[in-house]
């Protein structure tokens, strides 16, 4: 009798899953390409030719992460093509590339896959999956409104303020409202808002839109359900809230107090005007990078002070970058706790867990890394004062976009750098590392502990 032998089932290769931060860095270097060839074109440029390579990638990646900084004048180096592709960009890049990839799926397929909760929640940084849907249509909605009311304030002063003919006052007001609200400092003057410097019907539009944005989709969401009862605020809306005040004054009355008497900046103005100026720069500072004046004329004091708020930067899950006020907010905490001698860190009536200690500080410590790595480079290749240099990586990497002027100088490997301190800055540095990590490596022991001496 003959026996039939059952075939084994062949081995099968394990099928490679990305991490969903891997695919929000893919996405946003696809589209970052995409806007480059768009720009590219000969369409996208008002003189024979189209753009040169390097020059279309700076601005789309400026665009698509949310900066600012240019290499080439918005105003009359691009094409009303051009500009609307700079916008879209700003627009998508603002919203973050899943978001909007997650509202498409939605309009098309009515629900979102597991996998796609996961991955639109790496992007907006949701803590659960089950309110992904909803937050991803909250976020579209909320952005379209504000931008309409910013946009119908400023066409309106574009229009009966200064003479613009409808289209081209109704093209200025969305420009530049939705550059604000997505913390992007793009604009449409040669001279960036300067012209405008003075005028609270310009400037606070604007300054309003970009501290809307800065706060981060979910504390505007809290605000917009629980704005009459406090008490239900959580630990980021009350840290986010806190620290937005708090470096909005201060860094109002700094910049105020240091530019006073500089000819070159409020010095000529009366004082009304020199606290809306002083206002405007504070605000711009934490990662939007409009200027109503000129940076590169600032006392190297208000640099400073300006690298150390555009590091810090805005709310999480927002338009804003930087290393975010709530990292901020947890580091001073953690320093006020061992000051004290207190065994536990305790903020707003609540205890912080240990795996936000480590967090925020691998934040920081990223982040001072690629700053100073950053800095060092670019001195190696360039005689810039080290000021002007670091004013320039801190604004790139905090995704702002205020600049003294040197980045069109730059070499070109030192614009490369600039495009990945953007890129790194838009992703998050903890976001951009998990990126890079094939897979996880959870530890199935533990050594035993040892204390270095501190201090």
């Amino acid at each position: 009798m003959n026996s039939r032998t059952t075939p084994r089932p062949a081995a099968q290769t394990p099928r490679f899953r990305a991490h969903p931060a891997q695919v929000v860095a893919a996405a946003f270097a696809t589209t970052i390409l995409v806007g480059t060839g768009l720009l590219m074109l000969p369409i996208a440029t008002p003189g024979p030719g189209g753009a040169s390579v390097l020059d279309a990638m700076f601005t789309a990646t400026s665009a698509v992460c949310v900066t600012g900084l240019i290499v080439v004048d918005t105003a009359t180096q691009w094409s009303a093509f051009g500009q609307v592709v700079i916008l879209l960009l700003i627009q998508v890049g603002g919203l973050g590339i899943m978001t909007f990839a997650s509202v498409i799926g939605l309009a098309v397929m009515r629900k979102l896959s597991l996998r796609s909760r996961i991955t639109a929640a790496a992007e907006a940084k949701s803590v659960g999956l089950d309110d992904v849907k909803g937050l991803v249509l909250g976020v579209v909605r909320m952005s379209l409104v504000i931008e309409a009311c910013v946009a119908l304030l400023l066409s309106l002063r574009f229009l009966l303020g200064y003479g613009e003919p409808l289209g081209r006052a109704v093209w200025l007001g969305v420009f530049h409202s939705v550059s604000s609200f997505n913390n992007a400092g793009f604009a449409l003057f040669s001279d960036n808002l300067i012209s405008f410097a003075t005028d609270p019907f310009i400037c606070l539009p604007i300054a309003a839109a970009v501290i809307l944005g800065g706060l981060g989709f979910p504390v505007i969401v809290q605000l917009r359900r629980h704005v009459r009862t406090p008490r239900l605020w959580n630990m980021n809306t009350r840290l986010v809230l806190a620290g937005t005040l708090i470096l909005l004054v201060g860094g109002t009355v700094y910049l105020t107090a240091v530019e006073w008497s500089n000819p070159a900046t409020l010095g000529p103005l009366d004082w009304p005007d020199k606290l809306l100026v002083g206002f405007f720069q504070s605000v711009q500072a934490r990662t939007a990078g409009f200027n109503s004046v000129d940076t590169g004329a600032m006392d190297s004091a208000s640099l400073l002070g300006t690298d150390i708020l555009m590091l810090i930067g805005g709310g999480p899950a927002g338009t804003a970058g930087g290393i975010k006020i709530t990292t901020f907010g947890v580091l001073f905490f953690i320093l006020l706790a061992e000051v004290r001698g207190d065994t536990a860190v305790n903020v707003f009536g609540k205890r912080l867990s240990r795996a936000v200690h480590r967090q925020a500080i691998t934040i920081v410590l990223l982040a001072v890394a690629v700053v100073i790595a950053s800095t060092a480079a670019l001195m190696v290749m360039t005689e810039i004062s080290m000021d002007k240099l670091l004013f320039e990586v801190i604004s790139a990497f905090g995704t702002v976009g205020l600049s003294t002027g040197i980045t069109a100088g730059l070499p070109v490997p030192g614009q490369i750098i600039l495009m990945l301190l953007m890129f790194i800055g838009r992703l998050g540095p903890v976001t951009f590392a998990s990126a890079l990590a094939l897979r996880e490596r959870p530890a199935t022991y533990e050594l035993p502990k040892e204390r270095p001496i501190i201090g």
